[in-house]
């Protein structure tokens, strides 16, 4: 039986997509220190995330972008992403396993699992690959948006962030369907790495 754990990365952030990443171990290629990606250092994460593409029979990280997430909502936009990173695997799975209580619809068998991320080495697995990936696009985008420093911040809330997003109002990476981001109106207009800055809140 092939089966593929399923996790995801960055439901919570302002900005920024998700993503989500499918994992099928191979049982012979023991990977050491597997554990939820919230818990390792990134540096622990980089590690591991090269090993686990190195190891694994079949990997697969893929996203649902800004725009999917604000038409579909976080939710619907994270299922997307996880079928995407399913059907994206070399081989097909026999059953999935997905991190939480919601399952995307698959062609294989679906199991969902509260704590996978924490208990089941594929689900862990995912969970690195799929955190390792956002966070590098996310601090690209800290380079072509540096007033909200997604680079550090990874597009969530913190007090930083908030303060940029008031100042400044959001960007095109932001997500317009979250509360915080929906308060203010557009007051950039990028053009690579230059802005221009104006307005206020509406």
């Amino acid at each position: 039986m092939l089966s593929a754990g399923v996790d995801e990365a960055g439901r919570g952030p302002l900005a920024g997509p998700v993503y989500a990443a499918a994992v099928i171990l191979d049982p012979a290629r023991h990977i050491v220190g597997l554990r939820d990606s919230k818990v390792l250092s990134a540096a622990q994460r980089e590690c591991l995330a090269v090993e686990i593409r190195a190891c694994s029979l079949a990997w697969a990280v893929a996203s649902a972008d800004v725009a999917e997430i604000d038409a579909l909502n976080i939710l619907q936009a994270t299922l997307v992403a996880m079928r995407r990173a399913i059907e994206g695997l070399a081989l097909v799975p026999t059953e999935a396993l997905i991190d939480g209580n919601q399952a995307p619809r698959l062609a294989c068998v679906t199991h969902t699992i509260v704590n996978g991320d924490r208990d089941v080495a594929s689900i862990s697995a995912a969970s690195i690959l799929a955190k390792t990936a956002r966070d590098a696009v996310l601090s690209n985008l800290g380079a072509l948006y540096p007033l909200y420093g997604f680079d550090r911040n990874k597009g969530y809330g913190t007090p930083e962030h908030l303060v940029a997003l008031e100042r400044h109002g959001p960007c095109p990476e932001h997500r317009r369907s979250f509360a915080p981001v929906a308060e203010w109106r557009p007051v950039q207009e990028y053009k690579g790495r230059q802005h221009v800055t104006g307005g206020g809140r509406r």
